[in-house]
C-alpha cells in the first residue's frame, strides 16, 4: 500500500492548514487504497487568528504541531523525524499556515525563507524521484525550495497575477489553471492545483484536490 506524507501547518485557513483541503486530501488518499502519514513542524505559529471575527488574538500563542493534531485526530509526527525513505509521496495542503508557518511567503513574498525541516524533506523526496503535490498557496513554498538550483518546477496557484509573478521571480514556471484542473510537471514529478485560491466552495476545491491526489498516486 503506498504511503503518502501530508504536511499540515496548523488548523484553520487564516493561520494554519485549510481544513477542507486537508480533509479532502486525507479522504481521497484513503479512498484510493493508500495510507497517509500526517506531519507538522513543532514550532509556534506566527500568530493566532480568531476565525469568527478575522481578528488576530493578541495574547494567544499556538503550536503548529499541536494544532495540526486536531485535523489528524492525534495521529501525527514531528516532520524532523520523517525520512523520505519511509514515504512514497508528499502532499502539502494550503491555507495561510503554508505561507506563514512552513515558510514566510505571506510576509516576504519572493524573499521568503522555508522552514529547514520542510525544505530538507521536499529536497529529499525530489532527489529520490518521489512525487510531490501542493495546492492553494503551497506551490509558492515549492518554488522557493528549488530557487537557485537546476530544477525549474512548473507550478500553479490559479490565476492570481501577483502571486504568479512572485513564483516566477523565484525561478519557477507558472501556468494559469482553472479551479477543477491540475498542472503536472512530469520531469520533476510535481503536481499542483489552485484549490481555495480560486474555489468558491468545498465541492469546487474538492474536484482539483481529488485529481491531484490521483495523479500523485499514479506516479508512485
Amino acid at each position: 500500500m503506498p504511503k503518502v506524507g501530508v504536511i499540515l501547518s496548523g488548523s484553520g485557513v487564516f493561520d494554519g492548514s485549510e481544513i477542507h483541503e486537508a480533509v479532502i486530501t486525507l479522504l481521497t488518499i484513503e479512498r484510493r487504497k493508500a495510507d497517509y502519514v500526517c506531519m507538522a513542524t513543532d514550532i509556534n505559529q506566527v500568530h493566532t487568528i480568531d476565525h469568527l471575527t478575522g481578528n488576530e488574538s493578541e495574547d494567544e500563542q499556538r503550536n503548529v504541531l499541536v494544532e495540526s493534531a486536531r485535523i489528524a485526530r492525534g495521529n501525527i509526527r514531528d516532520i524532523k523525524d520523517i525520512n523520505a525513505d519511509e514515504i512514497d509521496a508528499l502532499i502539502i495542503p494550503g491555507g495561510f499556515g503554508a505561507a506563514k508557518n512552513l515558510c514566510d511567503f505571506a510576509v516576504k513574498g519572493a524573499d521568503c525563507e522555508v522552514n529547514p525541516d520542510v525544505k530538507e524533506l521536499v529536497l529529499s523526496m525530489n532527489k529520490a524521484g518521489k512525487p510531490i503535490g501542493a495546492m492553494c498557496i503551497a506551490p509558492a513554498l515549492i518554488a522557493k525550495v528549488f530557487e537557485g538550483s537546476d530544477i525549474k518546477p512548473t507550478l500553479t496557484i490559479g490565476t492570481d497575477k501577483q502571486t504568479a509573478e512572485a513564483i516566477e521571480k523565484m525561478g519557477a514556471i507558472h501556468n494559469d489553471c482553472s479551479v477543477d484542473d491540475i498542472v503536472v510537471d512530469y520531469d520533476n514529478r510535481i503536481v499542483t492545483t489552485p484549490a481555495y485560491m480560486l474555489a468558491k466552495g468545498i465541492s469546487e476545491a474538492g474536484t482539483g484536490i481529488e485529481r491531484l491526489v490521483e495523479e500523485v498516486l499514479a506516479m508512485v
